[in-house]
């Protein structure tokens, strides 16, 4: 808007006057010397200031939200590899995301298995595990965030409201680099010669649990019994390796399940590397239900014992087929039920070695030996089955011919 208007000045010196409107627009006229004049002014509207008192009561009154500081919940945003994941990479990183940036100098998650590695952090919402040589075949890979007090922080000092975890499964090793490790180390009756040999470095048998080498396998003896060799195939996970896997894990005082977990693995290369042999050469038994029946124990090349030897009866009949030893007892008491229904209790049977379910090859005493009398098990002259006991070991085959 406009305003104009005319008023009068007095004052002979006066030679100008600044007239402020109501919009806070300034006129100037210019004045002579003359003791008074009457001048005109016109005031152009200019766009209304608030005070700064007013602009303080503006901003108490009404507040901006989006300048009021708020707190977002600290937590874990993401995670690679997915949880739940398996077949995954074994030199695989693991790398978690968080929803605010963390704390200089806060605590580092755990991973188990505790394989060496190095955490970083390559933002600061960000941090990376990585494995200084991998995590060994068929690991469960779990990692842990601390939460709570001592736990992650992030960088305002919050802490996770409860620890993390998240888990993944790493790809399994291969079968045939297993038979190439337990035949280098004796616990097969074959040897392994690499086309090119693995470098003896925890890193590179690392890898050559997933990538194995060339090369071939050969019969340690020329007079291997051909039911032995026909139990074995390279490549697959067979009774002769499953039996071999036993044997190291006894003598590694690993669980004898005859599984090749990550323990299994991790144990086996550290045993490659340092050259741990087997201590107990190989052994097989052979027991034959064809009258008169008899038990022969090949060890190392040679059959060391032959012996008449007694199975089941029928109706506690002896099972035909080919099984690791899976528990032995240098004495124990025996008990269970005969098929016509007696029980029986015998303390004290000797060297026994449980090879399927109950039944076991032990000592015991009889009037003569060569057909069926036991229970099930395959039952040897005590001063026999004390000289068996010294070449048989946990994975030892033991196999029941008809």
């Amino acid at each position: 808007m406009r305003i104009s208007g005319s008023f009068w000045l007095k004052g002979a010196s006066l030679l100008a006057a600044l007239v402020v409107g109501a919009g806070g627009a300034i006129a100037a006229a210019s004045l002579n010397n003359s003791a008074s004049a009457r001048v005109s002014v016109r005031l152009a509207a200019r766009p209304r200031l608030e005070s700064s008192r007013s602009i303080r009561r503006l901003a108490t009154s009404s507040p901006n939200p989006a300048a009021t500081p708020t707190t977002q919940p600290f937590e874990v945003t993401g995670v690679e590899p997915q949880p739940g994941t398996s077949g995954v990479s074994y030199n695989t990183s693991i790398e978690l995301t968080f929803s605010q940036p963390l704390a200089p100098g806060s605590v580092m998650p755990q991973v188990q298995p505790d394989v060496a590695g190095s955490w970083s952090s390559p933002n600061p919402e960000t941090l990376v595990f990585q494995p200084q040589y991998g995590f060994p075949p068929d690991a469960q890979v779990t990692v842990t965030v601390p939460g709570g007090a001592g736990g992650v922080e992030d960088s305002q000092g919050q802490s996770l409201v409860s620890s993390f975890q998240a888990t993944f499964t790493v790809q399994q090793g291969s079968v045939l680099r297993l038979q190439q490790l337990l035949a280098s180390l004796g616990y097969l009756p074959v040897s392994f010669t690499a086309a090119q040999q693995v470098p003896l470095t925890e890193a590179a048998q690392l890898a050559a649990a997933f990538d194995p080498p060339a090369g071939q396998f050969t019969w340690r003896w020329a007079n291997t019994p051909a039911q032995l060799e026909s139990m074995w195939t390279p490549g697959q996970y067979g009774v002769m390796t499953r039996g071999a896997v036993m044997a190291f894990e006894s003598a590694s005082g690993l669980a004898t399940d005859g599984i090749a977990g990550p323990e299994v693995w991790t144990a086996l290369i550290k045993a490659v590397l340092a050259d741990q042999t087997s201590p107990y050469g190989y052994s097989w038994v052979e027991v034959s239900e064809t009258l008169p029946e008899t038990l022969k124990l090949w060890h190392d090349g040679a059959f060391v014992i032959t012996s008449l030897t007694n199975t089941g009866v029928t109706g506690a009949n002896t099972p035909v087929g080919t099984w690791p030893i899976y528990l032995r007892y240098l004495s124990q008491t025996m008990s269970g039920t005969d098929p016509n229904g007696t029980h029986y209790v015998d303390p004290g049977v000797p060297y026994v070695n449980y090879f399927y379910e109950a039944d076991a090859v032990h000592g015991f005493v009889r009037a003569s030996y060569g057909f069926p009398q036991s229970n099930g098990c395959v039952e040897l002259p005590v001063p026999v089955a004390a000289k068996a006991w010294g070449y048989l070991y946990l994975g030892a085959l033991v196999t029941v011919n008809p």
